[in-house]
């Protein structure tokens, strides 16, 4: 279904009356939510878990800018919402990554019947303290939306005091940046990208935008090299194609849950056993950097070198990608027929290097995220619209805390005797931090 062009501008200007609802839809999620979620319905729907906001950006004190009364708003507006007869219909009829019926027929009527579990909300130190606690089916779609809506909130306060002609200027500035993007993107001749803009986006509508730009742009897949969207709803309302496989929480739980280091070891790729009776072509990839990429490889079973390809989402991306090509290659498979989908904190030129670097020996794909959806930066007063590094993760595991190590020591999380466990178990050695931007 097609929608018409909004005067970003003008919608902005008019955020006047008493809630404008920044999530409209159980759809406006990403697409890797909704398969984790049938997952953990099929495999572990009475594991209780704990997520909680965290803001990595400390120097924007969030409950300092964020209006607490429009945020409970907000968060109360989505425990409100239940799939609609025409979204149920598109996720139970529609063809994902070429398979109909991806979606089972328990777990839509689960999902049809949903409603968000209740959330803590409290303020420390200038930041919120957001929290989420219940069975992980319904718990972890609260992800997405609630990142959705406190960059959105930051994004309305800080433009709330601007005029009609202010507004047009700065959505001009940012168009004209996002289109010089795409048309030096689309330099590049066998480009394959999609947006995976939804948890850091600017707002709803800038994200719909941005989807359009690319897809002018670029040309949409299958011809173009636009491949489609996180995003549920735009992809549906659109008509694109729906991207997403699998993130860091599934190994994070079943780690948690582990009752010895041995366990503990095998935990991130019994998570991929139970993914591979599920699903095949393209949504098998390795998200393999949770615990460390190296020590990952290293001690994966062969079966897992047949799978499609991975996706390098922190660390250097460049030794990753030469990690797994020599992995490949030492089980006997073609690296030139693996896939390797790049997603940590990219823009244009890290786009066109990793590009240059791995065209032809691999076949390269991008999420483009925080920098295509949000990339404000230097177009008002002190900075106010540059992106954060807000994320909003699962802590805890029926009471025992989740810890992840990253490639990046800077995204590690958890208590700090955890952290040196996991690297013990893991046998994760020196890693050089890299400071966060997004």
């Amino acid at each position: 279904m097609m929608m018409p062009n909004v005067d970003i501008a003008a919608r902005v200007y008019n955020h006047r009356w008493k809630i404008d609802p920044i999530v409209r839809s159980l759809l406006d999620t990403d697409f890797y939510k909704l398969l984790m979620c049938q997952s953990v319905f099929r495999n572990k729907r009475d594991t209780n878990v704990t997520f909680q906001l965290i803001n990595r950006t400390k120097s924007v004190r969030l409950a300092e800018v964020v209006d607490e009364v429009e945020l409970r708003e907000q968060l109360d507006q989505v425990r409100a919402l239940r799939l609609t007869r025409g979204e149920s219909t598109w996720l139970r009829g529609n063809t994902f990554y070429g398979k109909r019926q991806m979606f089972r027929p328990d777990f839509m009527e689960w999902l049809e019947n949903v409603q968000l579990p209740d959330y803590e909300l409290s303020t420390r130190d200038g930041q919120y303290e957001l929290r989420f606690e219940g069975k992980w089916p319904e718990v972890m779609l609260w992800e997405i939306p609630a990142l959705a809506i406190i960059m959105e909130l930051r994004s309305r306060a800080v433009t709330k005091d601007m005029g009609r002609f202010e507004l047009q200027v700065l959505y001009a500035r940012a168009m004209t940046r996002v289109w010089e993007k795409i048309t030096r993107l689309n330099q590049l001749p066998d480009l394959k990208i999609a947006d995976f803009g939804t948890r850091r986006r600017h707002s709803y509508l800038w994200q719909d935008w941005c989807v359009q730009a690319m897809g002018e742009g670029l040309g949409n897949a299958p011809g173009g090299k636009f491949t489609g969207t996180s995003n549920c709803l735009i992809a549906m309302r659109r008509d694109l194609e729906a991207i997403g496989t699998n993130a860091h929480e599934l190994p994070m739980v079943y780690a948690a849950l582990a009752n010895s280091d041995e366990e503990l070891k095998q935990a991130p790729y019994r998570v991929l056993a139970d993914w591979h009776e599920e699903h095949d072509g393209n949504l098998r990839m390795i998200l393999p950097d949770t615990y460390g990429t190296k020590g990952f490889l290293a001690g994966a079973p062969d079966w897992l070198a047949g799978w499609t390809g991975i996706r390098v989402d922190s660390g250097d991306p460049v030794e990753n990608t030469e990690i797994a090509i020599q992995w490949w290659k030492d089980r006997g498979e073609d690296p030139s027929k693996k896939l390797v989908i790049f997603s940590d904190g990219l823009d244009v030129a890290e786009i066109e290097d990793l590009y240059n670097r791995f065209h032809g020996r691999v076949k390269v794909s991008f999420g483009w995220g925080t920098l295509l959806t949000n990339d404000f930066r230097g177009l008002v007063d002190g900075d106010g619209l540059n992106p954060l590094s807000l994320v909003c993760k699962a802590v805890a595991a029926e009471g025992r805390p989740t810890v992840k190590l990253s490639d990046n020591p800077a995204k590690a999380m958890g208590p700090k005797g955890e952290i040196e466990r996991y690297k013990r178990v893991f046998g994760v050695g020196e890693q050089e931090r890299v400071e966060l931007f997004v």
